[in-house]
């Protein structure tokens, strides 16, 4: 079946030219006004469309089209929208682009031009729905929020299914921020014991003189303040499993004790001498290096062996550059769905300002900037200064290395403009950018447009 392509535009000899034009390669449908066009975008679920901004009531101003642009993308937030202006009129498609349009297009309309960008909106609106697929078959399988294709990620998956059938211990490596806890818990919700209790403790986040106690619980009158008997951690996992989170941070005198516990399942609640069997899996996780621990004599390694029965390594997300739009995109709709937000999406330059980014905190950072975007982001889409990264399209501060970063760039757009003899659709393919950005290249760079053609 061909893709299904909406033209919205009030002139019939133009939906005319463009059905002539194009329907040997896509399923033209029309509308000739913003209602009808939000009514054919639901029924045909055509994921591009051709928008003119000048359309009846007022077609002699952009008002209707802007609305209409908004109504579109409210239908069909994924829709990739092309605008069609005046010659004279590029401040208003470039607005349009600013409030979620995927490109544009001024009269008069070059076929070819048209076809090259057509078929570069179809190619991402698809790789698009190909995340959204992705993403619904990985929600489906029970990996909790952890998301991604990379080869990195789906060996963890991998892992994850294999471990979850056992009750062997695991230890999960990886930095702070890369998702240790939701392995655990997709580890624990896999398996024969996802009806028993996940218990979670944080061995860095309790005063050393309280984690033992809150481990092992404590009898009535063990220490001053022990007023009643208390359960511990590990106790109330019974059942279930037992989450240690930065166990590098463990006393040495408790990593005895938790040597014993994993050897006998059988502890001893301080102050007591009743021995107490508990059926608990354990999942232990840290980002300190354990190697070096046991070399320094800080991590026993009798413990380390008993822990490390299966080792989970939760790659950092800067070596998953190929997940980083999917979880992007994933994160602002589960935050503008909790706000109520009708953002459709982030600009072409947040993009690939968090694809330049080393994201040190890893995916909580990501989620952090993403939740305070949605809060604070005024358009419709999510710009750079909204999760606070640095505009890869400016270049980087300093005088010497942003005049010889514009020098090469005026360059290289000046030569690429003399390649495609002035065609911009074409110099922005060979420069592999945007239309958009390729117009907003040349103004800051002072290029003259007389170089160019539309």
């Amino acid at each position: 079946m061909k893709p299904t392509l909406l033209i919205v535009d009030d002139d019939e000899g133009i939906q005319t030219q463009m059905k002539w034009a194009l329907s040997d390669d896509y399923e033209v449908v029309t509308a000739e006004d913003r209602r009808g066009a939000a009514q054919e975008i639901s029924k045909s679920g055509a994921c591009v469309v051709l928008l003119d901004l000048g359309l009846p009531p007022s077609p002699n101003d952009t008002e209707e089209g802007f609305l209409a642009l908004g109504d579109l993308l409210g239908a069909r937030p994924g829709a990739k929208i092309i605008v069609i202006t005046g010659q004279a009129d590029k401040e208003n498609a470039l607005k349009a682009v600013g409030e979620g349009a995927y490109d544009f297009l001024c009269k008069p309309i070059d076929t070819d031009e048209l076809k090259i960008i057509l078929k570069r909106a179809f190619y991402v609106a698809e790789l698009e729905r190909e995340y959204r697929d992705m993403q619904a078959r990985l929600g489906g399988e029970g990996f909790e929020e952890m998301l991604g294709s990379s080869p990195q990620i789906q060996e963890v998956f991998t892992a994850i299914r294999k471990v979850a059938t056992t009750d062997a211990p695991v230890l999960i490596l990886g930095e702070s921020g890369t998702g240790k806890e939701m392995a655990a818990l997709a580890i624990h919700n896999r398996g024969a014991r996802k009806d028993g209790p996940f218990v979670t403790i944080n061995c860095s986040a309790i005063p050393e003189p309280l984690l033992e106690s809150e481990l092992f619980g404590h009898e009535k009158g063990a220490f001053t303040g022990a007023h009643v008997q208390r359960k511990g951690r590990i106790e109330a996992a019974d059942g279930g499993t037992l989450f240690l989170d930065e166990i590098g941070e463990l006393p040495g005198a408790l990593q005895v004790k938790l040597l014993r516990f994993l050897q006998e399942q059988r502890i001893e609640r301080v102050g007591g001498r009743e021995t107490i069997d508990v059926d608990a899996r354990v999942i232990a996780a840290t980002n300190a290096d354990l190697q070096k621990g046991m070399a320094d004599a800080k991590f026993r390694e009798d413990l380390y062996f008993r822990l490390a029965v299966v080792v989970i390594k939760m790659p950092p997300l800067r070596e998953r550059r190929g997940d980083v739009e999917m979880l992007a995109r994933a994160l602002l709709r589960k935050y503008a769905d909790e706000r109520g937000s009708e953002l459709a999406g982030f600009t072409s330059h947040a993009m690939r300002a968090m694809k330049a980014y080393a994201w040190p905190g890893n995916v909580r950072e990501m989620e952090n900037r993403i939740r305070r975007a949605v809060i604070m982001a005024e358009g419709r889409r999510v710009g750079v200064g909204d999760l606070e990264l640095a505009d890869v399209d400016k270049g980087m501060p300093g005088a010497t290395l942003k005049e010889a970063r514009e020098a090469l760039e005026r360059s290289m757009v000046s030569r690429a403009l003399e390649r495609n003899k002035g065609i911009v659709s074409r110099a922005a393919a060979d420069l592999g950018i945007s239309r958009p950005t390729l117009y907003e290249l040349m103004e800051k760079l002072g290029v003259s447009k007389s170089n160019s053609t539309i």
